[in-house]
């Protein structure tokens, strides 16, 4: 008998023997008159125990069975559910093994069990979050994630996220909405610009051209200023703009404004979303065995993103989509590919990744002969040259031969140092003796020619 019961027994006792009346026993007790005529005929007939609920110490009638707690218990303590909480547990559960019981139920069993501890929450630091964004593309956050997602069953893959966000009152490649945190994301075996780009095409032919992207300001999306150690920083007014990089050009090109976040708290959203896909995302891998990333990326797209939009993004502040269209004058090929200038030759040729290319005749018009040319290295493999609006067939020159050198007939040191090295020669007949005077005398002498 808890106190509870005990102060109810006060009570109607004392109504029944007349001290108060059945009114103020109902205003002490918090029940009706009704109820309280009720409990005192049970308490003529059953004394004392009729303050105590009869089903109490009797188990509940929707009291999950002894066998099914003890499967789940099983299940959930092998190495392939290996750090599951209570709410993952109880989907895969449901999911795959048939056991529908709910999270909390999960919960206690996993406490019980010692395969889940229960952690108080501490709120440390009031944090005033920035209000979404209204309409879905108005600003998608784009990230990168390196995290052990094969659990060493496999490389070292890169999640790349978009996540675009939406309402204010209402993300693994990974970009989401910052509006209706919807989330499109791949895995990649290396976070470079070409495989941000691939990324970035697969986005904008689905949902369109968003207004902005956020991303940080690594060397992928923002140039990087070099100074010399012993200068100092001009103000940012008096430093002259830095060209954009790759990814910056293209968003140039199709009319995307970028922001560059100052810190990481700034785009957080991408960031928890990190958080979730490095817990959820690795155990899922893990359950569906993907051990390459051809077999990632299927359980990426068939699964957690599917589940991601469904489950945990929220409706927009409105239902306008701030996404505009493809033009016919945006070329995804054209603009998501490595960009560089060349200067055309007289000959009608261009240098390029040591390599010479040829323009064909019908390409040749006014002007070209010592132009600057846009040279595009396409993400299939191709070469583009453009030439102002027009584009130019080009063919790959043939190597020209290399032309052996000609040695000299004299010998080389190499073979003089084969055999003993001759005696110079460069003195023979330079000195000459002095000839004695009996030979001298010998030597006739011209005769004088008479004087006339």
């Amino acid at each position: 008998m808890t106190q509870q019961d005990r102060d109810r027994l006060v009570a109607l006792k004392k109504a029944r023997k007349g001290l108060i009346t059945q009114r103020e026993a109902a205003a002490e007790i918090g029940q009706s008159e009704r109820h309280v005529r009720r409990l005192l005929v049970k308490l003529k007939k059953e004394g004392d125990r009729a303050v105590v609920h009869r089903l109490r110490g009797r188990s509940s009638n929707r009291r999950t069975e002894a066998k099914v707690k003890q499967r789940a218990l099983e299940i959930l303590s092998r190495e392939l559910y290996r750090g599951f909480g209570p709410t993952l547990a109880s989907e895969y559960l449901s999911k795959d093994h048939g056991i529908d019981v709910s999270r909390e139920t999960v919960r206690n069993w996993m406490t019980e069990a010692k395969l889940w501890r229960v952690k108080t929450q501490r709120l440390e630091k009031i944090h005033a979050w920035r209000a979404r964004r209204s309409r879905q593309g108005e600003l998608v956050q784009w990230d990168t994630s390196e995290h052990a997602w094969l659990e060493k069953r496999g490389e070292t893959l890169y999640l790349i996220s978009m996540i675009a966000k939406q309402s204010p009152t209402g993300r693994p490649e990974t970009m989401i909405d910052d509006a209706t945190s919807r989330l499109h994301a791949r895995f990649v075996k290396h976070d470079s610009t070409e495989e941000n780009m691939r990324l970035l095409w697969s986005y904008l032919e689905r949902h369109g051209r968003p207004l902005s992207f956020y991303t940080d300001k690594a060397a992928l999306f923002q140039t990087a200023r070099k100074i010399a150690r012993d200068r100092k920083p001009l103000p940012r007014e008096e430093q002259d703009p830095l060209p954009p990089t790759q990814i910056g050009r293209a968003l140039q090109e199709l009319d995307i404004l970028w922001i560059g976040a100052h810190s990481p708290q700034a785009k957080g959203r991408v960031e928890r979303s990190f958080g979730t896909a490095q817990d959820r995302l690795v155990k899922g891998l893990r359950v569906a065995a993907a051990n390459t990333l051809e077999q990632a990326n299927d359980y990426l797209e068939k699964e957690f993103i599917p589940w991601w939009n469904k489950t945990l993004t929220v409706v927009a502040g409105s239902a306008a989509d701030a996404h505009r269209p493809l033009q016919p004058t945006h070329s995804l090929p054209a603009s998501l590919s490595y960009v560089e200038s060349r200067r055309v030759a007289n000959d009608y040729t261009i240098q390029w990744d040591t390599k010479t290319y040829q323009i064909a005749k019908a390409g040749i018009r006014a002007g070209l002969r010592g132009a600057e040319v846009r040279v595009e290295a396409r993400l299939d493999g191709s070469l583009a040259v453009r030439f102002r609006t027009h584009y130019l067939a080009v063919t790959e020159c043939q190597p020209r031969p290399n032309v052996a050198a000609v040695r000299s007939p004299r010998t080389t040191a190499i073979a003089r140092s084969k055999g003993p090295r001759p005696k110079s020669q460069w003195m023979k007949n330079f000195h000459f003796t002095s000839p004695d005077k009996a030979a001298l005398s010998a030597i006739p002498k011209p005769k004088a020619k008479p004087i006339r």
